[in-house]
């Protein structure tokens, strides 16, 4: 049975989520605030979080922002806004998924699904490549068992879709993919969202990786086709 921690402080939509997850066979435990949610969330008994963004205490952002540096387990943000700015920002912060209120319970319980789903691919795929644990590509180390990568000798600070682009890419050196395929590879086919998330983590990366992240050299666009990396 998989673990759901649910970060709310509207007791009725917890309830609700809490009610409908529960019908669907997970374990389910809520927090009212984000300063008690993160600590519950970093004892590593959860395979999922459910995190509003406007919480008392500690806003999602800052949770998000602290859960994703420890723990590499799906996050979902719930977001009352509209705005894509605030998706944009959660993703880039490190939330695998994002929905936005009102929602259905059975659109609220597929995202989970979903984001499982796609967790557990990626773990399995990660075991089954022993024998490509550690990658070494020009001046890049990437060590896919520790979620490590560094560069000239130096780590590098990812975020959990950050390790996951860039191993990604390297891996697959001199390959162009689009925004929809990178979106598909990474967040995976059953992902509901948005393509824009590619170029928020692209740009990240760059920033990260490049000595001039806007006049990139190893993560190049090639204008109408996508991305690809190259030393």
């Amino acid at each position: 049975m998989k673990h759901i921690l649910i970060i709310e402080d509207d007791e009725a939509i917890a309830a609700i989520e809490r009610d409908y997850l529960e019908i669907n066979h997970f374990a389910v435990e809520i927090a009212d605030n984000g300063i008690t949610g993160a600590e519950r969330a970093l004892s590593g008994q959860f395979d999922l979080i459910l995190l509003d963004l406007m919480l008392p205490g500690e806003d999602g952002f800052s949770v998000c922002r602290r859960l994703r540096d420890k723990l590499d387990i799906p996050i979902l943000m719930v977001t009352a806004k509209q705005d894509d700015i605030d998706k944009i920002r959660g993703l880039g912060l490190g939330a695998d998924d994002y929905i936005v209120k009102p929602f259905s319970p059975n659109e609220l319980v597929a995202r989970v699904k979903s984001n499982l789903a796609q967790y557990a691919r990626l773990k399995a795929k990660l075991g089954a490549n022993t024998d490509r644990s550690h990658i070494e590509i020009g001046p890049f180390l990437i060590n896919t068992d520790a979620h490590r990568a560094y560069l000239k000798g130096r780590e590098l600070d990812l975020k959990k879709k950050e390790f996951d682009l860039l191993h990604f890419l390297v891996d697959n050196s001199n390959i162009v993919f689009s925004k929809d395929t990178l979106y598909e590879r990474i967040w995976g086919f059953d992902s509901i969202g948005d393509n824009a998330t590619v170029a928020v983590h692209i740009n990240r990366l760059r920033e990260k990786i490049e000595d001039d992240p806007g006049n990139p050299h190893y993560i190049q666009t090639v204008w109408g086709a996508g991305y690809r990396f190259q030393l």
